[in-house]
């Protein structure tokens, strides 16, 4: 079998109203591979969630192909699409239980609609329960829970039938950063445990650094860019990119000539003093406006906003100086 899970080779989908052609993907082709969490991200509108629902057909695409193992979604039979939306499971940024029933109730549903007996789904919703630790909770009804515990069950009920693929649609949006990255944790742990590819639709940075291997950013319908976390972190090449890496630049050099960079680094040198080398082989200085450390795939890295001398020549020995150091460096684009 393929390690190619989705393949989307041109796929573009437009809305029509009131006589009006809308596009809301124009031209996207990307890859997904088995096991991989794999990250989509874009500001609101861009057209993620539309790319989200073409992957188990929900949504139609007016051009190209959405191949699921290879497959075409869009030759497939009612009964062939049918199986392949069982191997693919969603949760949603509301929950969406049922209030009426209990949590390992909600965790059977999806068995229910497939037939399974009781005795059979009961067991299967208490190990997927047991899975993110709500074992205490199969009596309670969805109204006494937290938004993360809530988040949970959902979770749990979309593992019940044994999917392949786990599409999840701002599924932490509702969240505070503590819970957010609580369950972040959890799908981690899922995908390591059972292999599952998991796809995740986010308008948050934070979200795509925490836990996946690669990211694809949608940009007004349009794919911006594309490729491992700690690649696009480092070095983003497209201003959409740039944007979601850095979006609180809150500052503009303080003259005509003057130039913004970001130099990012990773634990492995995080305890070399960059900038006093900077002056002592150099000469030449530069004002700190910003600096944090974070966690990207798992790895330490350490990022810093630089305001360079208005001298074209100084700055291009310090860029180099920096470079040849090994830092990743990369001109902030102006407000």
């Amino acid at each position: 079998m393929s390690d190619l899970v989705f393949e989307l080779e041109n796929v573009s989908t437009t809305y029509k109203n009131d006589g009006k052609e809308f596009p809301a993907l124009k031209d996207v082709s990307l890859q997904i591979k088995e096991g991989e969490i794999y990250g989509i991200i874009g500001m609101s509108g861009a057209g993620k969630s539309t790319l989200v629902r073409t992957l188990n057909r929900l949504e139609e695409v007016s051009a190209g192909s959405v191949k699921y193992y290879g497959k075409d979604l869009a030759g497939l039979s009612s009964k062939e699409l049918r199986n392949v939306r069982h191997s693919i499971s969603m949760i949603f940024q509301s929950f969406n239980l049922l209030e009426q029933r209990t949590v390992i109730e909600n965790v059977e549903q999806p068995l229910k609609i497939a037939g399974i007996k009781r005795s059979e789904r009961r067991e299967i919703a208490r190990k997927m329960l047991q899975t993110v630790d709500l074992s205490d909770k199969e009596t309670v009804y969805p109204a006494r829970l937290s938004g993360g515990q809530r988040q949970r069950v959902a979770i749990a009920r979309a593992l019940a039938s044994d999917p392949k693929v786990l599409l999840c649609d701002e599924a932490t949006s509702a969240l505070d950063p503590k819970i957010t990255g609580e369950i972040l944790d959890l799908l981690k742990k899922i995908n390591e445990e059972r292999k599952i590819t998991i796809v995740i639709i986010t308008h948050e940075m934070s979200v795509v650094e925490k836990i996946c291997d690669k990211v694809a950013i949608i940009d007004e319908g349009v794919l911006a860019e594309a490729g491992k976390v700690k690649d696009v972190f480092t070095n983003p090449q497209s201003k959409a990119a740039r944007k979601l890496v850095f979006p609180s630049n809150p500052f503009d050099p303080s003259s005509e000539n003057g130039k913004l960079i970001r130099i990012v680094f990773d634990g492995t040198n995080a305890n070399v003093p960059f900038i006093a080398n900077l002056v002592e082989k150099t000469g030449k200085k530069v004002n700190i406006l910003s600096a944090n450390t974070k966690s990207v795939g798992g790895i330490g890295y350490g990022q810093m906003i630089l305001e360079l001398p208005d001298n074209i020549n100084d700055q291009k020995i310090i860029t180099g100086f920096f470079k040849d150091s090994g830092l990743s460096v990369s001109e902030v684009d102006r407000i």
